[in-house]
């Protein structure tokens, strides 16, 4: 791949890198593999076919040769002269081939007239054919070897008695041939290389192998014969290969290369139209490309494509205009939203008995939770933690009339659990859209310290008595605001005592969640009120909201967080 861009080539280097010609180099490429493979098989076919003609002719070389000794020759005595002095050898005197003593042993063998007889047919059968060598040898099991007995060839004569180490796999194949099809094998030598020895037996009169005639063909020899057709076979290949490849690329560029460059060059016009602030979808329109294929279909579509831009920017300034528009008043929502909660810290500067801090955070522009806190009257202050079902604008939107009408009823006089009950008749009232609300509220008598609350399906809230720790205070809870008519609440009291503090929350705390998908949970949210319960309201908030940053991390916030914290500190004296 090029490390420029098109646009940062040259003229050669986009003509070097271009399709057209990354085709002919593909289809050359791909025409160069397919003949090669094209002349592997048929080489390799031709070599099989004339391996297989050696194989049989030299068969029927040595066939024939065998044929004629058993008719002339007493090859069985001849052989089995030999092959007694052969064996009656110790391994000393085995070793000593190719040396005078070696040769004198079997020198008497020479002047016989089996010897000459077989020596001179053998010759014959030799010069009439192209074979490597034909000789008379026998196969010995017990030394693994093939004991030369006679060899016409005058260049590399073996005379009789000269052996040479054989696998015992081959020797056994001609020992055990069943006399159907041709005898062979194929071997690597150490003095001849790659050897084709197709071999006949020779059998005595009682039925066993006296000798075999063996005929060798050298690999090398079927090379050689190859040479010629390997050279007109190949240049065929050649030509034929730069023929299609040709065609080929040619048959692509007109199919595929010339009708892309036909779109490439609409859409440069069609880009230059448009900054000129022209639609310029009719340079895809004019196109005439008639492939049948893709191609034709990648021309069609983006004629669509670019007349739908046009279309579309058409309407584009008024959604954009919508979308600002929604956005600022998203943006003015989260404003009165946040104006709507007590905000201003610290609340009550004139209030010595008691230190709150609270906060919330929407998941989106505007959320569902809410908290609020208000003095009833000069000696008692009414503390709320509310959870909206859903998020959004109908959350919000619902979370303001359920604080309204909360804030109402607590200004009335109730008690925490005369409110929750008036609130939910007021909700269930005029609650189409079955929206329903969690709260926890609470009365604190500043005076005494003495807590009334009760909660409606909200979460638990956390208490912490003067040297002690946080921890879940399991209160009894009821049914949801807004789910159902009719509801009662019981309510309880708590004794708070100075240095006592009270932790609330909204599930969005428990339930904050990482990039792995797993919460913060209620233990580590104990935790980190544990680090420093000791410190002001203000401090474990940030704590709180410190460590579960730590937790999420980069994860997005899914639900609303809110929470508020109150410190007790009891009736200062004047």
């Amino acid at each position: 791949m090029p490390e420029k861009s098109i646009r940062e080539m040259n003229e050669w280097e986009k003509m070097h890198y271009s399709l057209a010609a990354r085709t002919f180099h593909a289809s050359l490429m791909s025409s160069f593999i397919l003949g090669l493979v094209a002349m592997i098989i048929g080489l390799s076919l031709y070599t099989l076919a004339l391996v297989n003609s050696f194989i049989r002719e030299s068969f029927m070389l040595s066939r024939n040769a065998a044929a004629i000794l058993e008719r002339t020759v007493d090859v069985k005595s001849y052989a089995d002269k030999v092959m007694e002095v052969y064996r009656s050898q110790s391994a000393e005197e085995m070793n000593q081939i190719g040396t005078e003593t070696y040769i004198e042993r079997f020198a008497q063998f020479m002047d016989t007239n089996d010897y000459k007889t077989i020596n001179a047919v053998l010759k014959i059968f030799g010069q009439s054919s192209d074979m490597d060598a034909i000789y008379l040898a026998m196969y010995d099991r017990d030394t693994c070897a093939i004991v030369y007995l006679v060899d016409p060839d005058q260049k590399n004569m073996l005379k009789p008695g000269e052996w040479e180490t054989v696998s015992e796999k081959g020797m056994e194949k001609f020992l055990r041939w069943n006399g159907k099809g041709s005898l062979y094998e194929i071997d690597k030598t150490e003095l001849y290389g790659w050897l084709c020895t197709s071999g006949v037996p020779i059998m005595g009169s009682d039925g066993k192998i006296a000798a075999f005639v063996l005929t060798d063909v050298s690999l090398g020899s079927i090379a050689k014969n190859m040479n010629s057709f390997v050279i007109q076979y190949s240049l065929a290949i050649a030509v034929v290969t730069l023929l299609i490849g040709y065609l080929l690329s040619q048959r692509i560029k007109k199919s595929l290369v010339a009708p892309i460059n036909e779109i490439a060059d609409a859409s440069l016009l069609y880009m230059l139209d448009r900054k000129q602030g022209k639609a310029g979808y009719d340079h895809f329109t004019n196109l005439n490309i008639k492939t049948g294929d893709e191609v034709e279909n990648l021309s069609l579509i983006i004629a669509d494509m670019a007349k739908d831009i046009s279309d579309y920017e058409e309407n584009l300034t008024k959604i954009t205009a919508e979308k600002e528009r929604i956005s600022m008043e998203l943006s003015l929502a989260t404003r009165i939203q946040g104006d709507m909660l007590p905000n201003i810290f610290p609340a009550f500067p004139e209030k010595k008995e008691f230190d709150i801090y609270a906060s919330m955070d929407p998941a989106r522009e505007v959320g569902g939770d809410f908290y609020d806190f208000f003095l009833v009257d000069d000696d008692h202050l009414c503390l709320v933690m509310a959870d909206v079902s859903g998020k959004g604008i109908p959350a919000a939107l619902f979370m303001m009339a359920s604080k309204i009408i909360l804030a109402n009823n607590a200004m009335s006089g109730y008690s925490p659990a005369k409110i929750l009950e008036k609130t939910n008749m007021a909700i269930c009232s005029n609650n189409r859209e079955e929206m329903f609300v969690t709260v926890w509220i609470g009365i604190l008598e500043l005076s005494t310290g003495k807590l009334t609350a009760a909660n409606a399906g909200h979460e638990y809230p956390v208490l912490k008595h003067p040297d002690g720790q946080f921890a879940l205070y399991k209160d009894k809870h009821g049914f949801v605001l807004g789910g159902m008519d009719g509801m009662k609440y019981k309510e309880y009291e708590i004794q708070m005592l100075p240095g006592s503090k009270l932790f609330l929350y909204t599930d969005g705390v428990p339930e904050a969640t990482d990039k792995d998908n797993n919460m913060f949970g209620t233990d580590r949210m104990l935790a980190s009120l544990n680090k420093n319960p000791d410190g002001d309201a203000y401090d474990i908030m940030v704590t709180m909201r410190t460590d579960i940053d730590a937790f999420v991390k980069e994860a997005l916030q899914f639900d609303d967080l809110t929470m508020m914290c109150l410190e007790y500190k009891g009736k200062k004296d004047d």
